[in-house]
């Protein structure tokens, strides 16, 4: 996986810096190593700033369709930099470690127990963020990367002015801003909540018309849990809706007892499916609630494409006028319940859609195994294909 990759890359370039400092005698320099622990987190934080995803996101979007597809296909992997943040969080981790034993003897007592509560920290937010221990305890992850993150942030700035280093401070400033700027814009807004089934919970406000394709994270509370979906803009009226069905304790309470105001923070995000508008047609290939985000494609209709979603019988879990309004923009989609069909062969549904539409990609929207196996079959196969990736 291109993401992976790139976290490779990091590591690895690391890895030579270190060789580098090692050979020439800087390796044992607080201020040096101080320095670079902070670069790799600068680059972490930065790559996930939600200007700048938006701003590539544009710049491929941009990109004429007379390109090769070769090349094509290689921008449209774009939304895969989320491999930097994952690189840049594992290298800074242990750069900051290994400035803890470095700086003994070095620096004073104060700053000496700074750097130790800070690689304490910096452990325990490593091991909530394993990608097993998310899934199994979500919540708890969640408030050690947002808390523990926020504690972590103010430790830099004490070790950064106890050493006294400008550019470390001058890093730190930018890394600071750049996480702050989303909380600058939280906002507590109203909304609409239509249940069509036990399944799903149709949100709507009439706040924040987002761009077509993007995501949003909402929050009953703004210390709480924070959850991203993709965001669908209604032709020719303002706001936004959202579709979040049941899969988890979070989703399954809003359900249940739906609120009449969400928080949001900071603006809506590209998304994925956003970086195949470099293709000339595409395949959008979604289960379930996955519709959300294609949604918002069709609606906007950038690129001609074939839409084929399955999911269990659409009418009764979605309601008939979300169903209604996607076969009008849509008319030759395919439906496939899988309550009355049973649960059909992805790999082959798509490679089908692809062949009978003349299509250029296919971009899978569904559950991570399901998604894995999609976007390999096709690449296997030299076709282009996107899926959402959970690192990223």
């Amino acid at each position: 996986m291109q993401s992976h990759r790139l976290t490779l890359l990091v590591v690895l370039t690391n890895a030579v810096l270190l060789g580098v400092g090692i050979g020439n005698g800087w390796w044992g320099s607080v201020v040096n190593v101080a320095l670079i622990a902070q670069i790799n987190f600068a680059l972490g934080i930065l790559i996930r700033q939600q200007f700048f995803v938006n701003a590539l996101c544009t710049l491929v979007m941009r990109v004429p369709k007379s390109w090769p597809l070769k090349i094509r296909w290689t921008l449209a992997k774009g939304y895969h930099l989320g491999g930097l943040h994952v690189g840049g969080a594992i290298c800074g981790t242990l750069w900051f470690w290994a400035l803890t034993v470095i700086a003994i003897g070095q620096v004073d007592a104060g700053l000496q127990v700074t750097y130790c509560l800070q690689s304490l920290l910096l452990f325990a937010i490593v091991m909530t963020s394993r990608p097993k221990f998310r899934t199994e305890h979500h919540d708890l992850f969640e408030r050690m990367h947002r808390f523990g993150g926020w504690a972590l942030s103010a430790l830099f700035w004490i070790s950064a002015i106890q050493l006294g280093s400008a550019s470390t401070i001058v890093v730190l400033t930018i890394t600071t801003v750049s996480s702050l700027l989303p909380w600058t814009l939280l906002r507590r807004i109203p909304v609409d909540v239509i249940r069509p089934s036990s399944h799903v919970a149709l949100v709507s406000s009439n706040r924040y018309r987002p761009m077509a394709g993007s995501t949003r994270s909402i929050a009953r509370h703004p210390f709480k849990q924070w959850h991203s979906f993709a965001v669908i803009p209604t032709p020719g009226a303002p706001g936004f809706r959202m579709a979040i069905s049941r899969a988890g304790d979070w989703t399954s309470y809003f359900i249940d007892n739906p609120p009449s105001h969400i928080w949001v923070r900071g603006i809506a995000t590209a998304g994925m499916a956003n970086y195949g508008s470099v293709f000339n047609r595409v395949v959008y290939v979604v289960t379930g609630s996955g519709i959300g985000p294609v949604l918002a494609h069709i609606l906007a209709n950038r690129v001609p494409m074939q839409l084929v979603w399955v999911t269990r019988n659409p009418v009764k879990t979605y309601g008939q006028a979300l169903v209604d309004e996607i076969m009008r923009a849509q008319p030759d989609a395919i439906i496939w319940d899988t309550d009355a069909d049973g649960k059909p062969d992805m790999v082959k549904l798509a490679y089908s859609a692809y062949e009978s539409s003349n299509a250029e990609a296919v971009i899978c929207v569904s559950n991570r195994k399901l998604t894995w196996t999609v976007v390999h079959g096709m690449e296997k196969l030299g076709i282009p294909a996107l899926g959402p990736i959970w690192d990223s």
